[in-house]
Parts: C-alpha cells; sequence; structure tokens
C-alpha cells in the first residue's frame, strides 16, 4: 500500500485521472438524486439557450437541460463499456489460455478465428453485427429487461473485442510456460488444470488488469462512434454518443450542447488510459525499480 501511495503522488496525472473518473462513477450512481432536472423534460420555449446560472451546460433542441443529460448519460457510457470489457477480457483469456496450453489444432483453429476478426475493420464489423442483431431483439424486446438497441451493442463490441484480448492472452501463458516454476511443477506431476490456476493465472492476472483497463477506455470509443451513426441505442438515449449525433447539426449555432458530451466522452477514456499507465508502473517491478531509484537517488 505505500508503494501504491508513492506511486500515486509521483504521477500526478494519474492522479488526476483517477479522481475523475471517481467523480464520473458518483455522478453515475446519484445522478437521480444530483441532477439539477430531469433530463427527459422538455421545454420548447428554452430551446438552444447557451450556459447560465438557470442552465449551466445549456438546453438542446428540445429544451432539456444539457449538464441533467451529460450526468444521466455516464450510466448507459460507463455500464455497457465495463460490462463488455470484462466479458471480452474473459472470453479472450480463457480462450487464449486454452490455445497456449493445447497446442496442437486448437491453438491454429483459434489464432486463425482471431487472425479472420483482426482482418476486418473493427468499426465495419461492429456496424455489421450490431445492425443484424437489432431486429431479432425488437421481436422479444417485451421479455427483456435490458433495452434491445443496448443488448444488440453489447453483443456486437463482445464479439469483436475478445480477439485482441485471446492473443495477448496466448502470448503471456506462452512466456509464463517456458518459465522455471511452471517447468518445475510439470517436472513434479502438477496436473495442467493445478497449474493453469496456481502459476499462470495468479502472474497473468496483473497484466490482464491493466488489458482489462484498457479495454474499458476503447470500449467507450467504439461504443460512443456507433451510437454517434445512430446505432446501438435508442434515439431518446442519454447516452453521450447519442447526444452527439443529436447536436451535431447545431455544432454551429448551438455548440454547447454536442460539446459537452464530447468533451466527457474525451477527459473520461483519457483519464481511464492515465489510470491504466500507473497500473502498468506499480504492477511492472522494473517500473518500480527505475521509481526507486528516482525517489532515493
Amino acid at each position: 500500500m505505500t508503494e501504491l501511495v508513492a506511486t500515486a503522488r509521483a504521477n500526478k496525472a494519474a492522479s488526476s485521472g483517477t479522481a475523475f473518473l471517481a467523480l464520473v462513477v458518483i455522478v453515475a450512481l446519484l445522478a437521480p438524486y444530483i441532477a439539477p432536472f430531469d433530463p427527459s423534460a422538455q421545454d420548447l420555449s428554452a430551446t438552444r439557450q447557451p450556459p447560465s446560472r438557470h442552465h449551466l451546460l445549456g438546453t438542446d433542441f428540445q429544451g432539456a437541460d444539457v449538464l441533467s443529460k451529460v450526468i444521466y448519460g455516464a450510466r448507459p457510457t460507463l455500464s455497457v463499456a465495463v460490462a463488455v470489457s470484462v466479458c471480452t477480457v474473459i472470453a479472450g483469456f480463457i480462450l487464449g489460455t486454452l490455445a497456449a496450453w493445447s497446442g496442437g489444432w486448437l491453438d491454429q483453429a483459434v489464432m486463425r478465428v482471431v487472425d479472420l476478426m483482426l482482418a476486418f475493420p473493427a468499426l465495419l464489423l461492429n456496424i455489421i453485427l450490431a445492425a443484424a442483431l437489432v431486429p431479432r431483439q425488437r421481436e422479444t424486446a417485451g421479455m427483456r429487461l435490458i433495452d434491445p438497441a443496448t443488448l444488440s451493442l453489447f453483443l456486437a463490441l463482445t464479439l469483436t473485442g475478445w480477439a485482441a484480448v485471446a492473443r495477448i492472452s496466448r502470448g503471456l501463458v506462452l512466456s509464463l510456460m517456458a518459465s522455471q516454476y511452471v517447468v518445475s511443477a510439470r517436472a513434479l506431476g502438477a496436473t495442467g488444470v493445478a497449474i493453469v490456476m496456481r502459476h499462470v493465472v495468479p502472474n497473468a492476472a496483473s497484466t490482464m488488469i491493466i488489458v482489462l483497463a484498457m479495454r474499458v477506455g476503447t470500449t467507450i470509443l467504439a461504443a460512443a462512434g456507433l451510437n454517434y451513426l445512430g446505432i446501438g441505442a435508442p434515439s431518446d438515449s442519454n447516452s453521450w454518443g447519442m447526444m452527439v449525433n443529436l447536436g451535431q447539426y447545431d455544432i454551429v449555432t448551438a455548440w454547447w450542447w454536442p460539446l459537452a458530451p464530447a468533451t466527457a466522452i474525451a477527459l473520461t477514456v483519457l483519464s481511464i488510459n492515465l489510470v491504466a499507465d500507473a497500473a502498468r508502473d506499480y504492477l511492472d517491478p522494473r517500473a518500480q525499480a527505475r521509481l526507486t531509484v528516482a525517489r532515493t537517488g
């Protein structure tokens, strides 16, 4: 814990990023209590008003308070990003570990699928999958607890995101398999499952935590990009990407309301990247050694 605090103090950018992320999470959790207005409330007599005391970030084309919409927009943005990132990291790590440990035809099959997934442009593949999945979800929308468009976005980003994680995991596991403690465990007769659970998974955890953090940032950008194109979110959604989509036509005359969600996206992703970099420095022994030398020298 002392080393963690020292690392945080030495990295002011990471401290700022952590503080901003904490603010975003708190805002998302307490949105009904801190939002000054109902984000769906419309006031056609106060459309496109610039920032003022009454509306700190102005109003949109329907007279809704932009600050309230941005506050509520943190919820779908973060929930989709975290859920997709967790699922892609878990699936990618499992498949990458199986491919590296088993070798042979299974390794070849998994890696060829990974190569095929990574050969397609990510944005194009996400658009195709999200658009293809929406009609099926609408047929059973009444039986689902999640909006069909949001579910299609989650499935599309998960189906396209695991491949990169699987490739990273495979390389990581292959390097761990060549380590002395894994070779010794094999020589002592330990089973493959025991070696993976006792040696591979714990030693790969730090790297996968960093990968997870980076995936959250890239997923926010990917989801916002799809929402901006009108895919993966209802037109009445408060997601930041959809807000930019609706506000793009007023970028000249009412620049404040598309600029607010775009700024929220940029600052959130930047903060995540800063925290991920700090986590890498903290979990990397070589970086810790350099930090120790810098503090004592």
